[in-house]
């Protein structure tokens, strides 16, 4: 854990050390942020509370693709909130009908079960691929097996953790749930070997692994994965929360080689950071074997969220947001390349989605280089400790993405 030097420096009230330290003694001490407390943002950009500017090269995570405050999603939002925001599934509700239709239509499936949270729609996709397998596969009740990837990232429930690799996420959390087998991640072999046991359900992965430092697979190996469950009656559960919606340069990761998954998970920029919005979309065949009453969520489909969600998506295909993060994403690279620093050791990335690993043999941690970042007007979070992930929404243009770039050559300098 890293100090936070900012608070040892005398506390003004409203500055940053101010709002940072009444956090500290209020709140659970479940994260390590960057030591700035933001309160607006517009676009690319954020503001602190001191009215200082900074170019957003995290986007929460993936999850404010379309910039932050987006006028076309804040308005959609504002009328629907005005009219009605929750119902519960208790009643239908007229945004839910729309958007099921809309949803599944957009991303070319049968059925979508909504939820809120990306954990949730993990959660969801692992009930329905056990659902699956006892009742269309005819796996023995009890014996369903979902297969996972080592350094995965699916979100902290009990259930998910029990499927991580990650220490920091399972450590005194036991015990766990059964019925999860780990294989290394971009290994065809050990995933053949897994699914061949009859009694597997579901193959869950990340087409890309984001919170593991954007470790992207061999080219062919996504395709492959289709190919392998289908021979042998899994379920292809792609978890594409921080892949998805136009982040790696397609609409979806596994759009980069023509593949469509059995059952796919979004959230994050569903919604354009605006809402808690998740869904789980798939066949007839897979969502129909979830009755009434096994599984849904008070909020989960709320009129509030299908419009929001709706209009978020429309921005992403008529801004062309995919396009542009292609495009601006292999800016990125070669820029970075172009900085031929000693302190990167490796770029690695798809549209914009990427990372760098920092060498820290000198004694500079990837740490420091962001809190550098941070003072030269960029914020963006180490990951796994030696790597920084740099996922800027997706309406950065040239002229910005090369500010960016100059900001990162400057801090990796010193």
């Amino acid at each position: 854990m890293h100090s936070n030097s900012t608070l040892t420096e005398p506390i003004i009230a409203g500055s940053n050390a101010d709002f940072i330290a009444r956090e500290e003694a209020h709140s659970a001490h479940n994260y390590h942020p960057l030591p700035v407390v933001l309160e607006r943002g517009e676009g690319i950009f954020v503001w602190d509370v001191e009215g200082k500017r900074y170019f957003d090269f995290l986007s929460a995570y993936s999850a404010v693709n379309q910039g932050h405050c987006h006028p076309r999603i804040l308005k959609a939002m504002t009328e629907q909130a005005g009219k009605i925001t929750l119902t519960s599934r208790a009643f239908h509700n007229r945004e839910f009908a729309e958007f099921a239709g809309y949803v599944t239509a957009y991303f070319g499936f049968d059925r979508v079960l909504p939820m809120n949270t990306g954990a949730e729609g993990v959660e969801t996709a692992l009930k329905l691929a056990r659902k699956w397998a006892y009742q269309v596969k005819g796996v023995p009740e009890n014996q369903a097996k979902i297969v996972v990837c080592s350094q995965n990232f699916h979100g902290r429930t009990i259930s998910v953790v029990s499927a991580s690799t990650d220490p920091d996420s399972r450590r005194e959390f036991g015990p766990f749930t059964p019925g999860f087998e780990v294989i290394p991640y971009n290994n065809l072999q050990a995933l053949e070997a897994a699914i061949a046991d009859p009694n597997t359900a579901g193959f869950l992965f990340e087409p890309i692994q984001g919170e593991a430092g954007v470790n992207v697979p061999d080219s062919g190996y996504i395709a492959s994965v289709r190919m392998l469950c289908s021979q042998y009656n899994v379920l292809m559960i792609a978890d594409e929360i921080q892949t998805g919606i136009a982040r790696t340069g397609q609409l979806l990761a596994c759009c980069h080689e023509g593949v469509k998954p059995d059952v796919l998970i979004l959230g994050k920029a569903l919604s354009g950071g605006f809402y808690p919005v998740s869904v789980v979309l798939s066949s007839h065949e897979v969502m129909l074997t979830i009755k009434p009453g096994e599984h849904g969520s008070t909020f989960g489909g709320n009129p509030l969220a299908c419009h929001i969600a709706k209009e978020a998506l429309e921005v992403v295909r008529d801004e062309r947001l995919a396009e542009n993060a292609r495009l601006r994403g292999e800016q990125l690279r070669s820029g970075l390349q172009k900085i031929n620093s000693p302190k990167i050791k490796t770029i690695r990335g798809k549209g914009l989605l990427n990372a760098i690993v920092i060498d820290e043999s000198d004694g500079v941690s990837a740490w420091d280089v962001c809190i550098r970042m941070m003072h030269n007007g960029l914020l963006a979070k180490p990951t796994h400790g030696d790597i920084i992930r740099f996922a800027p929404p997706l309406v950065i243009n040239t002229e910005q993405m090369e500010a960016c770039i100059d900001i990162i050559a400057q801090s990796l300098k010193g």
